[in-house]
């Protein structure tokens, strides 16, 4: 229990700079104490002094004063961890004098006047002396009654020297001084590999303080980020509502014009009417039955007037239209949301970037690759190559040498001007040997380009994919915890397909096909190429 509290009490005493029990201490205003050298070396060549162990900063350099309580605590600490005790002379009459010196073989302690002997007397100085204990007799064989000058390395244990002319005397034994020495020296060691310890936990504490800091950054970056992507959806879709409300109010005001037009037209018949009927009044009621004939003749035919039964004003707004409207609308907003989250998506798995390099071991007789292995094409030959339980035998592939049991990794791969090729990742306990079905079922996940313009995903079954624009360079991204392989178009930024739900057992390697020449059409290499 003591020597837990003094190991307690030790790290309490501790500088956390120099991490050696404190020397004239000086305390921060944030409370922490520190040896007064070590905290002016660290605010040395510094224009901002902060505490070194909580980093808080202080407007201007505080004038420090040693803490005396703190000292005196540290002075009585040393004091005991020294094993200085009060041992007394044991040739004293009275006034007992405190020892100095213990003899191992007479066996008593000596202050400094009864020491004198040991000194002097030739005899006496051949005894065995060390500095004053209370417990001398730990010191002395309790068997022969001699000092324990030696230690067995056999039993691990100290003896005297009559010890090593009995039992011991075919162990391999030293000088206790020398045994004292090499454990001193082991104790030097393990102090400095603690201090080490010490060193490398607080760096990594450092460290984990500068991981959430970035984070907490980049936090703020893609918050922003996304509040900008909402921002523009919010003015498309305010736009969008904008010219949708113009169209219902120029369709209104065309249905105003058009019945205006209609009601003109009409009032004009009315006009026509009313005088039609006007005339026939006058005639009906006159006594020339000539003129009466006459005037009947010319007005019995019909008005020319509209039919007006099928003509009328929609009461409705133009649905149709408006339903093409939300359609495009609609249509607009889901390719402006799904670019702004490719790019800002893309953005987020560049970041976790790994160097590729292509594994020769791997490669199918016909592939050559670049002395970088970085390329790979198809060489139409089959090539004199080690046999290798590794390499693909059948299908013209080859795996990179890295491989991946955890985390997330990405990497780019340039396929311009290829008709052909195949990418994607592979478990490491794929079949190298013969035909190889591109599915997740077998170990593989893969996107391919057939034929210069079919893309498809390999599944199973396979999915066709329908891409705006023929990729020149593909990203392919991979969350091994998730269960997820993703491919990305770099250069327009955008997600290409994704499988996902998937379950990770084996190590994952970085999967390519240049796929065959094909008499120099596809003969372009794929190229692994940095991230930017």
């Amino acid at each position: 229990m003591a020597s837990s509290s003094g190991s307690a009490l030790n790290e309490e005493l501790q500088c956390s700079i120099c991490l050696e029990v404190f020397t004239d201490p000086v305390t921060t205003p944030c409370g922490h104490n520190f040896c007064r050298t070590c905290l002016s070396k660290c605010w040395t060549n510094t224009q901002t002094c902060f505490c070194p162990l909580c980093k808080e900063t202080f407007s201007k350099r505080p004038d420090l004063k040693i803490n005396t309580t703190l000292r005196e605590v540290v002075q009585h600490f040393k004091k005991l961890n020294l094993g200085e005790s009060e041992v007394f002379c044991d040739i004293c009459d009275e006034r007992k004098q405190k020892a100095v010196k213990s003899c191992l073989t007479c066996p008593s302690s000596y202050c400094e006047t009864h020491l004198e002997p040991h000194l002097r007397v030739p005899r006496l100085k051949k005894h065995k002396l060390i500095n004053a204990v209370e417990n001398l007799e730990d010191y002395i064989c309790q068997k022969h009654e001699r000092p324990l000058e030696m230690f067995c390395r056999d039993d691990q244990t100290c003896v005297c020297l009559s010890c090593t002319e009995g039992e011991h005397r075919t162990h391999n034994t030293v000088p206790i001084e020398e045994e004292s020495q090499e454990k001193k020296d082991q104790l030097v060691q393990r102090q400095t590999d603690i201090h080490q310890m010490i060193q490398d936990r607080m760096k990594k504490i450092q460290e984990i303080k500068h991981s959430v800091e970035l984070r907490k950054r980049n936090t703020e970056k893609e918050k922003s980020s996304r509040v900008e992507l909402f921002t523009d959806l919010i003015r498309s879709i305010e736009r969008c509502q904008s010219e949708l409300l113009k169209m219902m109010e120029e369709q209104q005001k065309a249905a105003e014009k058009q019945a205006e037009d209609l009601i003109k037209e009409l009032q004009q018949e009315i006009t026509e009417l009313k005088k039609r009927n006007t005339e026939l009044e006058q005639i009906s009621h006159t006594d020339d039955h000539l003129h009466l004939i006459q005037m009947c003749s010319s007005l019995s035919s019909r008005p020319h007037t509209k039919n007006w039964t099928e003509i009328r004003i929609d009461s409705d707004v133009n649905v149709n239209s408006l339903k093409r409207a939300l359609t495009e609308l609609r249509k607009t907003l889901d390719r402006k949301l799904n670019e702004k989250l490719s790019q800002t998506e893309l953005k987020f798995v560049q970041k976790f970037a790994v160097d590729v390099t292509l594994d020769p071991d791997t490669a199918h007789p016909r592939l050559i690759l670049s002395d970088d292995g970085k390329q790979v094409c198809d060489g139409d030959i089959k090539q004199i190559v080690p046999e290798n339980p590794k390499r693909f035998d059948v299908c013209v592939n080859i795996l990179a040498k890295q491989g991946f049991s955890s985390g997330r990794f990405y990497y780019e791969v340039q396929v311009k001007e290829k008709t052909n090729w195949d990418l994607g990742v592979a478990r490491e306990s794929i079949d190298r040997k013969g035909k190889i079905t591109l599915s997740p079922v077998n170990g593989v996940w893969t996107v391919v380009l057939r034929n210069e313009n079919q893309y498809s995903a390999c599944e199973d079954p396979s999915v066709s994919l329908s891409l705006r624009v023929k990729p020149e360079k593909v990203g392919v991204f991979v969350d091994y915890e998730e269960g997820l392989v993703s491919f990305y178009d770099v250069d327009s930024r955008s997600h290409i397909y994704s499988f996902t739900g998937q379950t990770f057992t084996d190590k994952l390697y970085p999967y390519f096909s240049p796929y065959l020449n094909d008499k120099g059409k596809n003969s372009k290499p794929l190229i692994i190429t940095p991230v930017n």
